[in-house]
């Protein structure tokens, strides 16, 4: 992932024909019973062309799936399923752009 930008929110000047992974919780819930959040995340990833965007989303993708068992401070990954694998979705927004989608599903618990 060396070279791509990776935020919630686009880098200033943004156009689309960057390198960037945009993530969003676009969903989930905490389920109280169980103790656990389980959001729903959308990476929005961005090249200069379809190939490479491409190319990008599958790294963010395989990066995301590795996260089972990771802790952050108090918080511990315990499963990771993607929802949707990457898509390709144009941005009429930023028709210069080249963009893929995937949504992902963590569930998260108290370390």
């Amino acid at each position: 992932m060396a070279g791509v930008t990776v935020d919630n929110r686009p880098p200033a000047g943004f156009d689309g024909t960057q390198k960037a992974v945009l993530i969003s919780r676009v969903g989930g819930a905490w389920v109280d019973d169980l103790h656990v959040d389980q959001p729903l995340l959308d990476l929005e990833v961005y090249g200069p062309d379809k190939t490479t965007a491409h190319t990008v989303a599958l790294a963010a993708r395989a990066c995301v799936l590795e996260l089972t068992g990771t802790r952050y401070g108090t918080a511990a990954v315990t499963d990771v399923a993607e929802a949707d694998g990457p898509r390709w979705l144009p941005d009429y927004n930023r028709p210069a752009g080249n963009r893929y989608l995937a949504t992902v599903r963590l569930s998260i618990r108290p370390a």
